[in-house]
């Protein structure tokens, strides 16, 4: 005890400030005391002296206890609220079908502590669980406070304990994913370019500042737009504005069986002229049947080809459609390999296509072999086969972590594209000025990039009850909405 109330008094004041109600009232309390004090300086019996010492540690011990509670009452609101932001960010990276229970906790754990940061002196335990088929995930956080004034009173230390818990109520969907790691413009939207995804998520797993692009009057639509790193671009660009920094979520359809590669398929009379090594050409209508089409299959002038129920496995070549021809298939399966595969859909045609509903490639509409080392532009072939063909090159993406094919959508006519497109090895390239799968059920879409220029409306439907066409697992109906209690 400082022989000198009012010295103390000094010291307490610059330690605490005047305006913390609870050092007001402990300056009442030293004020009486050092009146005490100078009152009892004459007193000559050392028993008073004694009884004045006692009573001021105690009265001391109970007006600093004011301000010891405004500081336990104000670190529990900070770790309360960074446990609510911990549970938040671990429920969403829940909802992704894909997340594991680990991942969950990572991502909650990280966040308590970047929302509050522990103190040097005084580290708090961090607990999370993680419901066993991911319907909730809880946090409870646990800090011991060193008291400046409790020991007056023989209380030393305050155990703040704090809890949250967030359960996944309803659906959400995913129907949208960029794989690419770390390029800027994974996800590229330019010019007049949206996508709407009704009733679902976008998500870009690229860390880079910039892995989600919005330029110039293009938009992006969907209940919620999340991106491992940055995005660039105005608000309006994005609705609604993306989240940041969310979990890197692991291909959801890595591991799917690929379709056996057969013997080259041959096009019936008057089809089969051209030798099996060369793209083979349909320029009349036709009806076509599933098989291996060995470098390529280009549908061309007026031509209307049907294609039969069945996987259509494009080995080492594209498929073309262009000028004004029509590409029709229900129940079919589209299948890459190759370093020269890809596929273009030129403007004028017209193109519908849905998905198998059972079979090994059931819910996948397009699929490709994983890797890929020297791919080309189709439509710098489309171009070379046929002279006086001008179809523009494919715009270069803004970067990116290895090749990729290239599958690229200029259609003004492609408004069926039902199903899941799986390209892991791919970029998705649509430069249309028209909707695209806009009359689809569902579409889901998990490529490396995906880009859109020029004008086109990528619809990504999640209307899943309004067709047998399946869904994959990994991808579509997941966890939805979330709802936090304490």
């Amino acid at each position: 005890m400082c022989e000198d109330p009012a010295r103390y008094e000094a010291e307490v004041n610059q330690m605490f400030g005047s305006e913390n109600a609870a050092y007001l009232r402990l300056r009442v309390s030293l004020r009486q005391l050092n009146k005490l004090a100078v009152a009892l300086r004459t007193e000559k019996h050392g028993g008073v002296a004694l009884i004045f010492a006692l009573g001021s540690t105690a009265l001391l011990g109970l007006a600093g206890g004011g301000i010891d509670y405004a500081h336990i009452a104000s670190r529990r609101s900070q770790l309360q609220n960074a446990v609510d932001v911990g549970v938040l960010s671990g429920g969403n990276a829940m909802k992704l079908a894909s997340s594991s229970i680990d991942a969950v906790k990572g991502v909650t754990e990280e966040s308590i502590r970047t929302s509050a940061s522990p103190s040097p002196d005084r580290p708090f335990t961090v607990t999370v669980e993680v419901a066993s088929d991911k319907t909730s995930v809880s946090a409870h956080v646990q800090e011991t406070m060193k008291l400046t004034f409790g020991a007056f009173v023989g209380i030393r230390a305050q155990t703040i304990s704090v809890q949250a818990k967030a359960s996944v109520v309803g659906k959400m969907r995913l129907c949208m994913l960029t794989l690419d790691p770390l390029s800027p413009g994974a996800f590229n939207l330019r010019k007049s370019a949206q996508v709407t995804a009704n009733g679902c998520s976008l998500y870009s797993n690229s860390t880079n500042p910039i892995g989600m692009v919005g330029g110039d009057s293009s938009i992006a639509r969907a209940d919620t737009i999340c991106s491992a790193g940055g995005y660039l671009g105005v608000r309006a660009n994005f609705a609604p504005p993306p989240q940041t920094g969310c979990p890197v979520i692991t291909d959801p359809l890595k591991g799917r069986a690929n379709p056996q590669i057969g013997a080259c398929a041959n096009l019936p009379f008057p089809f089969n002229l051209l030798p099996l090594t060369k793209i083979q050409t349909i320029d009349q209508n036709l009806t076509l049947d599933p098989g291996t089409y060995c470098y390529g299959l280009q549908i061309k002038k007026n031509a209307v080809v049907t294609m039969k129920p069945g996987v259509y496995i494009f080995n080492n070549g594209p498929l073309i459609v262009k000028d004004k021809a029509t590409l029709n298939g229900t129940n079919v399966g589209l299948y890459f390999a190759g370093d020269k595969a890809g596929l273009l859909f030129d403007k004028d045609t017209t193109v519908s296509l849905t998905a198998p509903t059972t079979g090994e490639m059931a819910g996948l509409l397009m699929a490709e072999q994983t890797t890929v080392s020297d791919p080309l532009d189709p439509a710098l072939l489309a171009n070379a086969i046929d002279l006086g063909v001008t179809i523009p090159p494919t715009p270069a993406p803004l970067g990116q972590s290895k090749p990729m094919r290239i599958y690229r959508i200029i259609s003004n006519n492609a408004r069926t594209m039902l199903g899941t497109i799986y390209l892991p090895a791919g970029r998705l390239v649509i430069d249309a000025d028209k909707p695209v799968a806009d009359q689809s059920a569902y579409t889901v879409v998990v490529a490396q990039q995906v880009n859109l220029y020029e004008g086109p409306n990528l619809y990504l439907n999640a209307n899943y009850d309004a067709t047998s066409v399946p869904v994959p697992k990994g991808v579509g109906p997941i966890g939805g909405k979330l709802l936090i209690t304490k």
